[in-house]
């Protein structure tokens, strides 16, 4: 309980209903794709295009939603946000064409998880949490909006057989414009304050110019394509990975849901290993482990038991990566433009997640198998931890709030 206090157990409870509500949704698209492809006639490569754009298109916007909370707050960001992504999986309810599905999922979805997601409501608790209590807090905020994951995948693979992919996805979309009003409680702390930002007196170009000269920046940039690639991969392509290896179709989704299950706990215990030990290390252990992980499951046979190991091992690693980068950005440069600047390094993350998404099913498609991908998975990962080894970690000479 004494990490909870200094953030507010309110502010908690609102971060993590906000992350279950669009990191949920997102986290059920894998179980759409056949289906979706089987009901509308859009190609699967189609359908793995439009879940590859939205990663994209939620990088791109990630900077600016993140810079429009630092500057007005999370409230308004997170209200609109939801209206995004309630308009974006209501166009994939009732998409008949690619154009439709692409805008729906890929435009509207895309801009709404922006401003839902990490570099909003993790920054958000980032700055309401005193230093000491930061990097816990932030793994705590992850961990609760895995409780979307867990529950909406049951929920929308029970729809989506019962009553077709409109239904499921409507179902998503009014769960979602449910958190609307919640961001509102992610500005008040325990001792009354409403403003946790603390001012320095620079400028968000200055910010963005001291981050954009410094090179642990840039590595941390680069690793966290590798955590976007490895996630969006297996988040879209392994329910139908699983089919193809002649598993149920309920295999996929236990697998997600073990995945979301394990990462309530992963996300808090990377958190808690962050406040306690350098979070460049923990990083680079993090990306060793994952892609040992994943390199063992390709090849080991496919079974209950192995995907239940797999799910649960990735699950502990899931997006436990995101207090981790989140608290690197925090120590260097501050807290002030956390969002803008966690925004710019989150891009890369969903660059990867692009490539990940959409070249599973390119690879698939000219192949007829998923092996490349999982080999390229792996070996990302240990290329990464390689990257996080090099990042220098301490505070900048000019640091963007005072001690």
């Amino acid at each position: 309980m004494h990490l909870l206090l200094p953030v507010g157990i309110v502010a908690l409870g609102a971060a993590s209903l906000i992350g279950s509500a669009g990191m949920g949704a997102r986290q059920t698209f894998g179980l759409f794709v056949e289906p979706l492809s089987i009901t509308t006639g859009i190609s699967i490569t189609t359908i793995a295009l439009a879940i590859a754009i939205h990663n994209l298109v939620w990088g791109i916007a990630q900077p600016f939603t993140g810079a429009a909370a630092d500057r007005y707050g999370p409230g308004l960001v997170v209200a609109a946000g939801a209206g995004f992504l309630f308009v974006g999986l209501g166009l994939a309810a009732i998409a008949t064409s690619s154009a439709v599905l692409i805008l729906g999922i890929g435009v509207f979805f895309g801009i709404g998880i922006s401003c839902t997601s990490f570099g909003v409501v993790t920054t958000a608790i980032g700055k309401l949490a005193l230093p000491e209590y930061r990097s816990s807090a932030m793994g705590l905020a992850s961990a609760g909006g895995s409780l979307g994951q867990v529950m909406l995948v049951p929920v929308a693979q029970n729809v989506l057989y019962g009553w077709g992919p409109a239904a499921a996805f409507f179902s998503l979309a009014l769960l979602a414009l449910l958190v609307a009003p919640l961001g509102y409680f992610l500005v008040a702390r325990q001792d009354g304050g409403t403003d946790p930002t603390i001012e320095s007196g620079i400028t968000t170009r200055a910010a963005v110019t001291q981050a954009l000269g410094h090179d642990g920046f840039w590595l941390l940039t680069f690793g966290f394509f590798t955590c976007g690639f490895q996630l969006a991969f297996v988040v879209t392509h392994l329910p139908t990975y699983l089919n193809l290896c002649g598993m149920a179709p309920s295999a996929g989704a236990l697998a997600l849901a073990l995945i979301g299950l394990f990462n309530m706990a992963g996300s808090w215990g990377c958190g808690w290993l962050g406040g306690r030990h350098r979070q460049r290390t923990v990083l680079a252990i993090l990306y060793t482990l994952r892609g040992a992980v994943i390199i063992a499951f390709f090849l080991a046979p496919k079974s209950q038991a192995s995907i239940i190991a797999f799910s649960a091992a990735m699950g502990l690693m899931w997006l436990g990566t995101v207090p981790l980068t989140t608290g690197i950005v925090a120590r260097v440069f501050g807290v002030q433009h956390l969002g803008t600047l966690f925004g710019i390094c989150f891009l890369s993350h969903q660059i990867g997640s692009f490539a990940g998404s959409w070249l599973g099913g390119v690879v698939l498609q000219a192949t007829g198998s998923y092996g490349p991908i999982w080999i390229a998975t792996a070996a990302a990962g240990f290329f990464a931890a390689a990257l996080h080894l090099g990042i220098r970690d301490d505070p900048v000479a000019a640091p963007l709030h005072p001690a």
